[in-house]
């Protein structure tokens, strides 16, 4: 009797453990907070919206984007003339948005709106229109039913920061622990991976240097990220964004015209105020107005008087040419420090990975040559670029008449560009070119500077690492299941061993 009555009472203790364990480790309700980032380029507006859930707020690569919204039009650098139109152009996306987080939860979610180089240029050209481009959008933002956080230009160096916290965000490179951390730490690579940004006006190269250099402080950023230290380099190239650095090309090329009172030609040129230029397509052509071609700050030091209004381009589709007018606009002749990129800007060796994300992505994904299983070497990189410079405009367009003229007639010059910028710029040869890796996503979640300036703005990446138990919850409850069976079967044990009962007494007899 006594047996079956301690048998009968470890088994209730038993599954009373049990109970406790499934009943406190039961799924609660998702409680899921939200963050929407307006990203303002030079050429168009995009709107993200991020989602995570509210108790793992410190915890890396949580966040995931759920939503992108391309604002139609273009960006809110374009309505200059018409400021009062740049915020009502936002409504469409914030619609959107509205839609995809639920509505008991639009109070509390931030919206921030950062405008990028586009918006830089503007400020320079004329603050006034800039300034009310702004506050055009901050009413507009304002009135949406979120919590608006602010709307300002944010630097070049902000950018690059950024973008470089959120590919390293993503990659879980800032938090690493138990495994994961032994495994990372046996990499050959880097601990952190460099990020390579391309905009419409702008680039931008940010990474952690293999030594504290300090030739060029103002290049240097300092963070504390998750208890640990990051001395990262960056710096942010404005007029060099693939559309600036194509205007600055033309600009250049403009100056090649020889002009007298009456007459103005050009040395290939197919008939007066005609520009024949070997990085559009043979067969294309376009026509720019002089005058507004100037206005820009990256071109207006180019400058000068021409007898003629317009300028008809003619493509020629010489990608040799093209690349070696495009090394123009790299200045490598004087470097005051140790080592240079181009413009007498400091750049410590190249260090580790880089992720390439951006129109550094669109282009080369464009050319097929974004693969991860095999990365792309770069004397194929570059003879598949020159291929596609030398197709004809006509067989292009039609084999591509989904993708707006305007960017395909560009590939062949943007392709161009980001090897001289890469090669030529930032001086990535044969031997580390394949430490580039062209990010259009990670995750769920776009390669780019938004999710960096949320996290950042949310405090959500704290410069502590968030102190925790050794076990979660559930493990500790598990373990104690474990541990009271086994006491449980040693006392029984015992029981049965010290006591001998006489049902066991005659079974040995």
């Amino acid at each position: 009797k006594i047996l079956l009555i301690l048998g009968l009472l470890s088994t209730l203790a038993v599954i009373a453990l049990i109970t406790v364990a499934v009943t406190q480790n039961k799924p609660l309700p998702k409680n899921i907070k939200y963050g929407i980032v307006l990203d303002a380029g030079s050429s168009h507006t995009n709107l993200y919206v991020y989602e995570w859930p509210a108790e793992k707020e410190n915890d890396t690569g949580v966040v995931q984007q759920v939503e992108v919204c391309k604002v139609e039009g273009p960006g809110i650098s374009g309505y200059s003339h018409a400021t009062e139109e740049a915020g009502p152009s936002l409504a469409q996306c914030l619609q959107q948005a509205e839609e995809v987080i639920p509505s008991q939860q639009h109070q509390e979610t931030p919206i921030y709106l950062g405008a990028t180089a586009g918006m830089r240029l503007l400020s320079l050209e004329n603050k006034s229109a800039a300034d009310k481009v702004l506050s055009s959008v901050e009413k507009t933002l304002r009135s949406a039913p979120f919590n608006f956080q602010g709307a300002r230009i944010i630097s070049g160096q902000e950018e690059g920061a950024y973008g470089w916290i959120t590919i390293n965000y993503l990659l879980g490179n800032f938090k690493q622990s138990g495994w994961t951390k032994l495994l990372h730490s046996l990499k050959s690579l880097s601990e952190t991976s460099g990020a390579l940004d391309l905009g419409g006006a702008s680039t931008q190269i940010t990474f952690v240097p293999n030594k504290r250099y300090s030739e060029s402080p103002e290049n240097l950023l300092y963070f504390r990220l998750y208890g640990k230290d990051y001395l990262v380099y960056t710096h942010s190239f404005l007029c060099y964004g693939k559309d600036q650095a194509l205007q600055q090309k033309l600009a250049r090329d403009l100056q090649a015209i020889k002009c007298n009172s009456l007459v103005c030609f050009y040395f290939q040129t197919m008939e007066d105020s005609s520009l024949l230029d070997p990085c559009f397509l043979q067969g294309y052509q376009r026509t720019i107005n002089i005058s507004d071609f100037f206005k820009n700050p990256c071109t207006s030091a180019e400058k000068k008087q021409f007898p003629f209004s317009q300028l008809n381009i003619q493509g020629d589709g010489n990608y040799q040419k093209c690349r070696r007018n495009i090394q123009k606009l790299f200045n490598k002749t004087n470097c005051p420090y140790s080592s240079c990129s181009f413009n007498g800007i400091y750049l410590p060796p190249l260090q580790g990975d880089f992720g390439a994300f951006s129109a550094f992505y669109f282009v080369m994904n464009f050319l097929n040559l974004t693969s991860e299983q095999s990365p792309v070497a770069l004397d194929k990189v570059a003879s598949t670029i020159e291929s596609f410079c030398a197709r004809p405009w006509q067989e292009v367009k039609a084999a591509y008449h989904q993708i707006k003229e305007k960017y395909l007639s560009e590939y062949c010059f943007s392709g161009a560009y980001i090897l001289s910028l890469l090669e030529n710029g930032y001086e990535f040869t044969e031997k580390n070119w394949q430490r580039i890796h062209f990010l259009g996503k990670i995750g769920s979640s776009d390669a780019g500077w938004t999710l960096g300036y949320m996290l950042n703005l949310t405090n959500m990446i704290p410069a502590e690492e968030p102190a925790v138990p050794p076990l979660s919850h559930g493990s500790y409850v598990g373990l104690m299941v474990l541990c009271s069976l086994m006491l449980v079967s040693m006392l029984l044990a015992a029981w049965l061993l010290f006591y001998k009962p006489k049902c066991l007494q005659k079974g040995i007899v």
